[in-house]
Order: structure tokens, then C-alpha cells, then sequence
């Protein structure tokens, strides 16, 4: 028998450790993204109102919102998340988050 702690087990024990860790909480929303999207979100806003400078989080919690049809949300956090990431110098990351914005917007179109 296998009693190896699974990954999520893991993340929650350092969770628990230190609930303050921007990495720890961000893998937790990734890890939760693809079963239960509500408890990812809950720990993309964590990141968002406690640790805002976390550039990594604009793009997945916008995806996260949009996927639990919040698009409103969803723009919000993409706008925070261009000036987050330009202030940063992050511009591959603010690249990302624009061509989110845009296709959420319906910007995204092709030239025929």
C-alpha cells in the first residue's frame, strides 16, 4: 500500500505551514483548476486581494472567471493584470494577458 502524500496533500500540508506563501497558494488554485473550479478561484482571489504584485495569477484567474461565466470579472482582472505586469516589466506576461483581454472581447480576429 502506497502512502506516499499525493501532490495536493503536499501543497496543503506546506498550506498549512505558511498560508501566506503566494507560490503555495497559486499551486493550489492549479491544482484545483481542472476539478473544482470554484475552489481554484477562491485561491486566485486570495492571491488577488493579498498578494496583487503576484503577476503569474491575472491570466488564470481571468480564464478561471470566464470558465464560471463571470466575464464581467474576468475583464477586470485582465485590466489589473496589464498594468501589474507592465508596471513589473513583465511584458511577456502583459502579451498574454492582452491577447486574453482581446478575446474576450471579441478583438481577436483574423485577417482573411
Amino acid at each position: 500500500m502506497d502512502t506516499t502524500p499525493t501532490r495536493l496533500q503536499q501543497l496543503l500540508t506546506f498550506y498549512n505551514e505558511d498560508p501566506n506563501d503566494p507560490f503555495i497558494i497559486y499551486a493550489l488554485a492549479t491544482e484545483y483548476r481542472t476539478t473544482e473550479p470554484q475552489r481554484a478561484m477562491e485561491y486566485y482571489q486570495k492571491l488577488l486581494d493579498e498578494h496583487p504584485d503576484y503577476v503569474g495569477t491575472y491570466y488564470h484567474a481571468g480564464k478561471m472567471l470566464e470558465h464560471l461565466q463571470n466575464p464581467e470579472e474576468a475583464e477586470k482582472v485582465y485590466r489589473r493584470g496589464l498594468q501589474v505586469s507592465r508596471r513589473a516589466g513583465q511584458m511577456h506576461a502583459a502579451s498574454e494577458i492582452q491577447q486574453a483581454l482581446n478575446q474576450l472581447l471579441g478583438l481577436d480576429y483574423e485577417d482573411e
